[in-house]
């Protein structure tokens, strides 16, 4: 017997269904978790009774969410339930949305429709767990199973190609072999999904999860399917001794070497070498890829601006592909300069995604520690300049643009130039960040320029 602690409003909307004549169950992804013994999200409903019938059910706060799909939202608490009538879909041309949906009364009809087995699955206090296609078991066995014919199940609605691919990444899961199966035949069918369904199922698969790595090795064609971009990188072998992955191993396992929860430096890692097809070169040491951050980038905003990634996440990731093959010397000047050029924040992400590159080199060339260790000791002079507030921004110099003015200069270019050269000598180290040097260096450098003074 199996036994789900279900929320006490939920329990009320329940009993009330039933105080009126009519079923009603917990179901899918809430039953799902609770049985995994992780918190659900969500805690869906669904009922015999139609959605005009929930309303009057109810004495509360109802909203019409999906009355074509039988979907009534009743809020209690300032909380919000979906609470749906028993259905069964027609077809589904668009790959996406049933056509038609007809109101049924058994919940075994209802729970077959559902996508997959571990899904399929509801429970009240009543009726207990109502499984009728093994969901307990493949949930037990860590399985990932369609309900009934895969093919049906992922043409009615592709996106479900992607949520048994999340599944399996975050849960720990394997695909069983007929759904996998079934994956790699209708992968093209995603190119009717919304992009951004597929940026969300995508982004979750990259997130974390134990099989993260199996599931985007294993199906690297649906990969490219979503970002055709890639396919070019599937299986291209570097011919270079500091690399034994092709590029989208290579890119792949750099991925899950980054344990961290920043979403930028993940998909940076997705994408990082995604331009170096387009630059191979081979002389007799190997394959080189000179200049492969460029190519790579451009690629990059091409995928972002397609899956309708935001503003900042695009410049984000932009720049950390655009950067991370470059070589930074572990100098407190070097680091002022890149401080001053991307920011803390950026700064902090490119070591990230620079370590989870380097990781996932090959161990052959002796340099691979030691290039760790410069990374984190990059971090730690990072660490360092912010923490003794040494100057990296015009900000931050003691002079500002009304000191300038002070000097005989009337306001404009000459006065944002003399402060960008008093950075520049203050990063290099060439002067100190006072008001007396940097007064001096400033009338120097207006001299030096030809400024007449406007007294």
């Amino acid at each position: 017997m199996y036994e789900i602690n279900i929320p006490q409003n939920v329990c009320k909307i329940i009993e009330t269904l039933d105080q009126n004549g009519y079923e009603a169950f917990v179901v899918g992804g809430c039953v799902r978790d609770s049985l995994l013994g992780l918190p659900p999200k969500d805690w869906d409903i669904c009922t015999s009774a139609t959605p005009d019938e929930v309303k009057n059910c109810m004495n509360c706060k109802t909203i019409d969410t999906g009355i074509k799909h039988g979907t009534v939202t009743v809020v209690i608490d300032n909380t919000a339930y979906e609470v749906t009538t028993y259905r069964v879909d027609g077809g589904y041309t668009d790959n996406r949305h049933p056509d038609t949906v007809w109101f049924v009364t058994d919940i075994e009809q209802d729970l077959s429709r559902r996508d997959f087995t571990i899904n399929a699955m509801a429970y009240n206090p009543e009726a207990g767990l109502v499984d009728p296609h093994n969901g307990i078991t493949d949930l037990q066995n860590k399985i990932i199973s369609c309900v009934g014919n895969p093919d049906e199940r992922f043409s009615e609605d592709a996106l479900r190609i992607l949520r048994a691919l999340r599944f399996a990444s975050v849960y720990g899961f394997e695909i069983d072999t007929e759904t996998a199966n079934a994956i790699h035949r209708n992968k093209d069918k995603l190119n009717n999904i919304a992009r951004e369904r597929v940026r969300s199922e995508l982004t979750q698969i990259i997130d974390k999860g134990d099989k993260r790595l199996d599931i985007l090795l294993n199906f690297s064609d649906v990969i490219a399917v979503i970002i055709p971009e890639i396919k070019s990188c599937i299986g291209f072998d570097q011919n270079n001794k500091y690399h034994k992955y092709t590029i989208y191993e290579h890119m792949i396992r750099a991925l899950c070497n980054y344990n961290g929860s920043d979403m930028s430096v993940k998909i940076a890692l997705l994408l990082h070498d995604i331009g170096k097809p387009y630059c191979y070169t081979e002389d007799e040491n190997g394959g080189h890829f000179y200049g492969h951050a460029n190519p790579s980038s451009c690629e990059t905003a091409i995928v972002l601006d397609r899956l309708r990634f935001d503003n900042k996440t695009q410049h984000e990731v932009f720049e950390l592909v655009l950067y991370h093959d470059a070589c930074i010397a572990p100098t407190y000047k070097t680091v002022r300069k890149w401080l001053n050029k991307i920011g803390e924040k950026r700064f902090k992400q490119l070591i990230q995604v620079k370590l989870a590159d380097i990781k996932a080199h090959s161990d052959v060339g002796g340099d691979k520690p030691a290039r760790i260790d410069r990374c984190n000791l990059l971090n730690s002079m990072i660490d360092t300049v912010v923490a003794e507030e040494q100057c990296f921004k015009i900000r931050d110099l003691n002079v500002n643009g009304n000191d300038i003015m002070k000097l005989g200069v009337d306001e404009g270019i000459i006065v944002g130039d003399t402060l960008k050269h008093l950075l520049d000598r203050v990063i290099n180290g060439d002067i100190e960040n006072t008001k007396s040097a940097l007064t001096k260096e400033a009338e120097s450098y207006i001299k030096d320029k030809g400024v007449k003074s406007n007294d």
